[in-house]
């Protein structure tokens, strides 16, 4: 069992809370836009970091994270991409990534707007964590919690900042 912190979005700025909203997370996962490689350091030091760099993170961020990350989470497999839309409404290019990886969960973020939504067509859950930073549209700050157990995604929590 992987208890996982989901967060997006972050524009330069890591509220303090969101370690303590992670601390009983095994894992912290980032769908891009840090902003500044410090974040993801200060998230490392606390937790193991998976993450995709955004289109606003610069050189230091895009040398340390790729564009897409596909990888397993126990019996998980996972696609994360910054930018990528959500049921039915990919972008080409990811829907097409989907199509050839396959994979049970997708995560993006990009958007600025919370959804966890089920694909009945492509058979994959897919969360985004709206945005964690001050900078942006939106009104309301979020992250999620949840937990994969075998192949089973479940306990999934959203907290409002």
């Amino acid at each position: 069992m992987v208890k996982i912190g989901l967060l997006s979005d972050t524009h330069h700025y890591l509220d303090d809370s969101i370690l303590e909203h992670f601390k009983n997370c095994n894992e912290v996962w980032h769908a891009g836009d840090f902003g500044t490689l410090e974040i993801s350091k200060k998230i490392k030091e606390k937790k193991i970091l998976r993450g995709v760099y955004g289109n606003i993170d610069g050189h230091d961020i895009r040398s340390e994270f790729s564009e897409q990350l596909i990888f397993m989470c126990e019996g998980v497999k996972v696609m994360m991409k910054h930018i990528g839309g959500y049921p039915p409404k990919y972008n080409s290019k990811t829907k097409e990534e989907i199509l050839i990886h396959q994979p049970h969960l997708f995560i993006s973020g990009h958007s600025h707007i919370l959804k966890v939504m089920y694909d009945d067509k492509l058979k994959c859950l897919h969360m985004n964590p709206g945005a964690a930073g001050k900078q942006g549209w939106h009104k309301v700050r979020t992250i999620i919690r949840f937990v994969i157990d075998g192949a089973e995604m479940k306990d999934c929590e959203v907290i409002e900042l």
